[in-house]
């Protein structure tokens, strides 16, 4: 859009010291920061983007903060990023995911800001959620439990923090809020077919039980009635103790694991370790914080539906 605020001398100072190159967009085409004709919105991370482009539409101009194959708990803002930040009509994000981007948000004077975090609702996971392991979450996980934010790979959260979007561009650029509440209605439809289809198509399996190499998977667990064991926490990067691997080992034999999940954004060395020693098969169970060539589709209702498909096959649909 065209009114814009003056940005702080010293911000833009560091940005052009830096170079004010294009940023990658979520749809993988370049896109300046901000000061188009359209309502500019800067998403944290790929499920953040791809819900303000299905909303926007043609209204909107979205630029990501992450690149697309770059790790986002790994993100660390840069000065033009910042820039890009305070340019925005509004800034699209998920609190406690990403501390850089929470620090940039809480410090810019964009004006509309929107926590998808505060859209629905958050639970505490550790390394073990759903089924039988909420029995012992709060006394023999690998790590403390937190503040679990993968809400987005549960279709019926995804679908909450969606309408919550649609509410807030139609407050903020209320010239399109007829098309944003008609594309925010179409979107949690398909949603809402998605979470059918999950529903239905793991609803007779012959294991409930899936490992996974970080715990993101836990609210799609919870929603259909899994358990996931996570090889790590909600931290990606974090080792697990050699306690934790012979307590995997010996919980798959138990209870009929067949695989051992890795991610495309993280190393697999450790779940491909796990998966040896146990005698187990691996595959990709993939937390869509980024669409890459190694992706299984091209946006978020194709590798959700490939999730599908390999849980499926991992948890043997009867």
């Amino acid at each position: 859009m065209n009114v814009r605020r003056l940005i702080p001398g010293t911000a833009v100072a560091a940005a052009t010291a830096l170079g004010l190159t294009a940023l990658t967009a979520c749809s993988g085409q370049s896109a300046a920061a901000g000061n188009t004709d359209k309502f500019d919105v800067v998403a944290s991370f790929y499920p953040m983007a791809f819900l303000a482009e299905r909303i926007g539409g043609g209204h909107v101009h979205v630029s990501s903060l992450t690149e697309p194959g770059q790790e986002p708990h790994d993100l660390e803002i840069s000065a033009k990023q910042r820039v890009q930040v305070e340019q925005a009509d509004a800034v699209l994000y998920l609190k406690n995911l990403q501390p850089s981007v929470d620090d940039t948000v809480a410090q810019s004077e964009v004006k509309t800001k929107i926590d998808a975090a505060k859209l629905t609702t958050l639970e505490q996971h550790g390394s073990e959620v759903g089924g039988h392991a909420a029995e012992h979450d709060h006394g023999h996980g690998e790590e403390e439990a937190g503040l679990d934010p993968h809400i987005w790979l549960d279709p019926v959260r995804y679908a909450e923090v969606a309408k919550g979007v649609g509410t807030a561009f139609e407050k903020a650029d209320p010239g399109h809020a007829a098309d944003y509440k008609k594309n925010t209605a179409a979107l949690v439809s398909e949603l809402d077919a998605l979470n059918t289809q999950f529903k239905t198509g793991l609803a007779n399996t012959r294991t409930r039980v899936f490992i996974t190499t970080h715990a993101a998977f836990g609210y799609l667990a919870e929603r259909y009635g899994l358990t996931e064991e996570a090889i790590s926490g909600l931290d990606p990067e974090s080792e697990p103790s050699a306690a934790r691997i012979r307590a995997l080992e010996k919980m798959a034999k138990a209870d009929g694991v067949s695989t051992v999940f890795y991610e495309t954004l993280v190393s697999d060395k450790t779940a491909k370790t796990v998966a040896k020693d146990a005698g187990l098969k691996t595959d990709v169970l993939d937390p869509i914080e980024g669409i890459t060539a190694k992706s299984r589709g091209k946006d978020y209702f194709a590798v959700q539906e490939a999730n599908l498909k390999a849980l499926q096959t991992a948890l043997g649909t009867k």
